[in-house]
């Protein structure tokens, strides 16, 4: 979601909520996505000019007891919380990637059937933009309700409402998973770092 011209990014956020509040949606509390970004370790590159491959770590409190790690175009592996303390003992193969934490924060709202959940993401003490997911409880395949969601989303994003995520790209009809939202998170976490040309690792 675009900042409104002439608004912070906190300013946007409120004018959401406020938007959400007057369709009838209600707080149902606060939610919270994390991702760490691995870099595979200098000492695990055979050739000289080989590239690294990314990792993304990530956390998100609609699922506690789970761990996301996410390949650049690759497999989503789900693990429990533990994976963590794995990372810190696989340092000889993948290495964090200084000042790479970034996340979003904010507030769910229920509207209905729907589930909305807007967020302010951060990096560092800084803010650096705006997320916006929307679940629709009752479906399990998202192209069976895309049309459904779209006309939701423009109800308060007007203009701003997106295409179609391309995680729904080759897999039209499949049963939407958690890890399909990871993908996404992690889409537009990489366009946010873009953005501001924070460099992800030292290799790549």
């Amino acid at each position: 979601m675009p900042v409104a011209e002439g608004k912070s990014i906190q300013q946007t956020v409120e004018l959401l909520t406020r938007k959400l509040e007057m369709l009838g949606a209600e707080k149902q509390g606060t939610f919270c996505v994390d991702c760490e970004t691995y870099h595979t370790a200098a000492s695990t590159l055979g050739s000289q000019g080989q590239t690294g491959k990314l990792m993304y770590v990530m956390h998100n409190s609609e699922y506690p007891l789970s761990c996301f790690a996410l390949f650049e175009n690759g497999p989503c592996l789900i693990a429990d919380t533990n994976f963590d303390v794995l990372m810190v003992k696989l340092k000889g193969f993948f290495q964090s990637a200084k000042a790479s934490k970034i996340e979003t924060r904010g507030t769910r709202y229920q509207y209905c059937d729907f589930l909305v959940k807007v967020g302010t993401v951060t990096m560092g003490p800084s803010a650096r933009g705006i997320s916006v997911e929307v679940e629709y409880g009752p479906c399990v395949v998202a192209s069976d309700c895309w049309s459904l969601l779209l006309e939701f989303l423009q109800s308060f994003l007007g203009s701003h409402t997106p295409g179609a995520p391309t995680v729904f790209g080759n897999r039209h009809d499949a049963v939407y998973s958690p890890a399909d939202t990871m993908v996404q998170y992690m889409e537009l976490f990489n366009k946010i770092r873009k953005q501001q040309q924070v460099p992800v690792a030292g290799i790549r």
